[in-house]
């Protein structure tokens, strides 16, 4: 612990308020509260933690606090602080489903839509639905009972919708407020529960068309009931108050917690959201924080009631949602929250093997990397890879991996503009140097570690670039192949020396997968340039080929090589006149020939 952090933690107020761990790049990488912040910052810096918590310290070069005068203030400061910064280490619910629901709009000739949208917008919405496959079948079998209009526009006549009965056609006729109104009303009996009594009429119908022998129309009526048990009685009723419920459940093991929220709409559980994540904090603080965030920053719609379970700070809940929050304490809403609880203890102990799994593969490898280079941990490492054929169209990419993964939203492609011909050393000199210009110039976060997809001679031009230019302090290695192109030896040092590692060991899988992610990357935008400015340097020329011609061409024949083998008569049957015919295959039989010289 630095004496900076001892000083500070000297001082700390015994108050609520919010914590703000920062690594040494000034960068935000947790943020939790506290009742009391005296308290709960100084357990990170005392006594034994797990691994995972022992990263998170290792990490931290220092940090701020924001004092609140009440818990549910630190609440809710804490949640908009995740929002802003997007910490590493906090629960980021990045991978949060956007649910389907049933619309009918607040137009004059109302619709029935699918949207994942909620919006105050005076529609009426139903949902949400397991699945966009359960609320297509829905509006499927309401559109057969029910006949609002289908067309985003109204057109100028009725169209098939109208004459098979789904559609007024109020493109054509007038249909009043009254019917529209009436129609929405029988909709939305239909999804709030009365579907059964719909039924029952439907039988009804279905018998009095086949005592009057209409057996055509007793088979629609069939047909209809069963699309209405199918679609609408397959999910079992879980309570009878037909009442909008989520209810919530958590476990936590080992440093790692499991929510799990069932879905209770209409009295019927229609869908299950599970998170897993590790967790730095006091379990039901990190409970309250991700019901927090799951409404006011997810933006699932809020239903009349939660359920959670025993311990949980309900009065906290409801004076931060503006909803009823109950704790059961007997009955079937008991049993319920003891349900999504069980599935959460489950849902832990079958996920705890992959994520041992995975943790081997990423900040395993990383922390294992760090020991064989005697460097500190390589949080964040950027990789460089040349491509170019004989000094063609010379190109260069750099992949960045965070905590052993890859970061594709910070990926970049270099165009070479400075070196002319195939010299590999000038290229990365350039390609380093504009990289790590800009990051200094916009205070970007430096990498923990630098890898270049090449031998000693690309070592040398980077570092000279690194440390003589830039003045940058950056441990650097180098990637070497063996001939049949695989990750052969990490070279380190001054001078370059072979790392020795143990090829069957994640570190070195780890290195393996970054090279062939680079030169994957590299070799993409290079066949994309290549394939752009073959196509242009052929045709760009020939007088009377535009962008539409070339675009034409090119979908007809596949490519360059096909056009220049057809004949005048072939480029004619697209539509392309016959002097600009023979001016194309003249441009590119001359090429041909000019290339084979």
């Amino acid at each position: 612990m630095n004496k900076a952090i001892q000083d500070k933690l000297a001082v700390l107020p015994d108050q609520p308020g919010c914590y703000l761990m920062k690594n040494k790049n000034e960068e935000v990488i947790y943020v939790g509260k506290s009742k009391k912040l005296k308290n709960r910052v100084r357990s990170y810096f005392t006594g034994a933690h797990d691994t995972k918590t022992q990263r998170l310290v290792q990490e931290i070069d220092h940090f701020d606090y924001i004092v609140t005068s009440s818990e549910i203030e630190a609440l809710i400061l804490e949640m908009n602080l995740i929002k802003k910064y997007d910490p590493k280490y906090n629960v980021l619910l990045k991978d949060d489903k956007s649910y389907p629901y049933l619309k009918i709009t607040a137009e004059k000739q109302p619709r029935l839509i699918i949207t994942r949208q909620v919006k105050k917008d005076k529609g009426k919405y139903f949902g949400p639905y397991p699945n966009v496959s359960a609320a297509r079948e829905t509006k499927k079998l309401l559109d057969r009972l029910y006949p609002l209009r289908k067309c985003n526009k109204m057109p100028d006549r009725v169209c098939l919708y109208y004459h098979i009965h789904q559609c007024l056609g109020p493109c054509e006729f007038h249909v009043s407020d009254e019917t529209n109104e009436e129609i929405v009303r029988s909709i939305t009996r239909f999804l709030g529960g009365g579907h059964g009594e719909i039924k029952k009429d439907l039988q009804n119908k279905m018998q009095e068309a086949s005592e009057s022998l209409e057996f055509e129309r007793a088979k629609e009526y069939r047909d209809l009931i069963e699309h209405i048990e199918a679609v609408m009685e397959q999910q079992k009723m879980t309570l009878n108050d037909k009442q909008d419920r989520d209810i919530f459940g958590y476990d936590y093991d080992k440093g790692w917690m499991c929510i799990q929220v069932f879905f209770i709409r209409q009295g019927k559980l229609i869908e299950r959201d599970v998170a897993l994540f590790p967790f730095f904090d006091d379990p039901e603080d990190t409970f309250l924080s991700y019901i927090g965030r799951f409404y006011l920053h997810q933006n699932h719609p809020k239903p009349k009631e939660i359920l959670v379970p025993l311990g949980t700070n309900r009065e906290l809940l409801e004076d931060l949602l503006k909803i009823h929050v109950k704790i059961p304490m007997r009955g079937r809403k008991k049993e319920l929250v003891e349900l999504s609880m069980q599935n959460a203890k489950i849902a832990l102990k079958e996920k705890f093997s992959i994520i041992e799994q995975d943790e081997e593969r990423t900040i395993k490898a990383v922390e294992g990397l760090s020991e064989l280079l005697n460097i500190e941990t390589p949080h964040r490492i950027e990789a460089f890879d040349n491509s170019n054929i004989q000094g063609t169209d010379p190109v260069s990419a750099m992949v960045v991996f965070i905590d052993g993964r890859p970061s594709k939203k910070n990926y970049r492609k270099y165009k070479i503009k400075e070196v002319e011909g195939p010299d590999d050393y000038d290229t990365m000199r350039e390609v380093v140097r504009r990289r790590y210009k800009r990051v200094l110039k916009e205070n970007l976060p430096l990498p923990d570690l630098i890898l270049i997809d090449g031998g000693k001679g690309q070592m040398s031009a980077a570092l000279d670039v690194l440390e003589n230019e830039l003045g940058l302090d950056i441990p650097l290695c180098g990637l070497a192949k063996d001939e049949k192109h695989r990750t052969s030896e990490l070279l380190y040092g001054d001078p370059p020396e072979v790392v020795n590692m143990d090829r069957k060991s994640q570190p070195f899988y780890l290195i393996q997968r970054i090279q062939d992610e680079v030169h994957r990357f590299a070799i993409s935008f290079h066949r994309q340039l290549r394939g752009k400015s073959s196509f242009q340097s052929k045709l760009d020329e020939v007088e009377g080929v535009g962008q539409k011609r070339k675009r034409l061409l090119l979908r007809h024949f596949k490519s360059i090589d096909d056009i220049s083998q057809a004949d005048i008569e072939e480029l004619t049957k697209l539509g392309i006149p016959h002097p600009v015919a023979e001016k194309i295959l003249d441009a590119l039989q001359a090429g041909e020939a000019d290339s084979t010289e």
